[in-house]
């Protein structure tokens, strides 16, 4: 009776284990540090990670410690994140003032790994664009432009395997700048897309029904779920 009990219950933590429920032997049920960098122009600034993107994270790892670093500003091109930019022109535009938003950046991350571990885990979180769709000087050279910027975090952060999540812009000044919208969100899609570590979220109804450069608060709430969901996602592809 002894004997038949015990092979039941083998079989059951067997299946348990092929379901999920148990970890698998060898399985790394240690806790990690998890790294999520926020960057970009006033959308980015507007959000509070605190609202939904942070909690979804906790959720989704509540073993973990999780540091979200957000450095961003409104208004500023993507040249602003990156030295030695130049336009399809070659024209450098106010190079005095190109990459110190990256710098800035770079500062809060290593600032928020001081005592830290080394992070298990890198996700890079980019909302902007609205601010290069004004001419094709800065639109037709955007996608390059956010290439070499992922491209330079992980170079920076000797993290070759970070994941990467852009916020598509919004339709907004499409009746404007219409060949400029259309550029800068088929590069973020096109970069998105291209990159295996790497993927983007629409936020074409988060700025509600005036169709605005800014979000609503619902919207902003949104948005947070949105990367949060994403960032998830794109780990749980890599690992399976």
């Amino acid at each position: 009776m002894i004997i038949s009990f015990l092979r039941a219950l083998g079989t059951a933590v067997v299946c348990l284990a092929i379901l999920g429920v148990l970890p698998a032997e060898g399985a790394d049920t240690a806790p990690k540090t998890r790294l999520f960098i926020l960057s970009g122009q006033s959308n980015m600034k507007n959000l509070n990670p605190d609202d939904t993107f942070t909690p979804a994270l906790k959720a989704a790892y509540p073993n973990d410690d999780i540091i979200v670093v957000k450095d961003a500003q409104s208004g500023n091109p993507i040249r602003r994140w990156y030295k030695d930019w130049k336009s399809a022109s070659g024209d450098p535009m106010d190079a005095g003032k190109n990459g110190r938003l990256y710098t800035r950046l770079m500062a809060a991350v290593n600032e928020a790994l001081k005592d830290k571990p080394k992070p298990d885990t890198v996700t890079f979180l980019w909302m902007q664009g609205e601010a290069d769709t004004h001419s094709a000087d800065t639109a037709n050279v955007y996608a390059d432009s956010l290439k070499w910027l992922i491209s330079r975090i992980r170079t920076d952060l000797k993290r070759p395997d970070t994941y990467v999540v852009i916020g598509r812009i919004s339709d907004f000044n499409y009746e404007e700048f219409p060949e400029g919208v259309k550029t800068v969100r088929e590069a973020e899609v096109a970069v998105a897309e291209a990159d295996p570590l790497a993927g983007w979220i629409d936020t074409d109804d988060l700025n509600g029904e005036q169709n605005g450069l800014h979000y609503t608060k619902d919207g902003y709430a949104k948005l947070g779920q949105r990367f949060a969901e994403k960032a998830i996602a794109l780990e749980k592809l890599k690992t399976r």
